[in-house]
């Protein structure tokens, strides 16, 4: 019975033991990953705003050739309007 009871003593020393072990502070652990996290997140909403601004431009570029390219049309309907007039006159003068 002495012997169990030494047995039984044992294995609830080196189960306390192994559980205090597992209990150690991670913190230093934990404020690294927190940093790294913070980190990452940061490089990646500056590089969605960074993309973001690049697409505004693209956007700003696209509506300007777009209304460029507007008024040269409406340039050349006036001018083959113009000529429309002009060729009409002549048609009617017999030329």
């Amino acid at each position: 019975m002495e012997t169990d009871m030494k047995k039984i003593a044992l294995v609830a020393v080196a189960t306390l033991g192994l559980g205090l072990a597992a209990c150690q502070d991670n913190a230093p652990d934990n404020n690294v990953s927190t940093e790294n996290t913070i980190e990452t997140e940061a490089a990646a909403d500056t590089n969605s705003a960074l993309n973001a601004t690049d697409n505004l431009s693209a956007a700003a570029d696209n509506a300007l050739d777009a209304a460029g390219n507007s008024v040269s049309n409406g340039a050349n309907a006036v001018s083959d309007a113009a000529a429309d007039v002009a060729n009409g006159q002549d048609n009617v003068a017999g030329k």
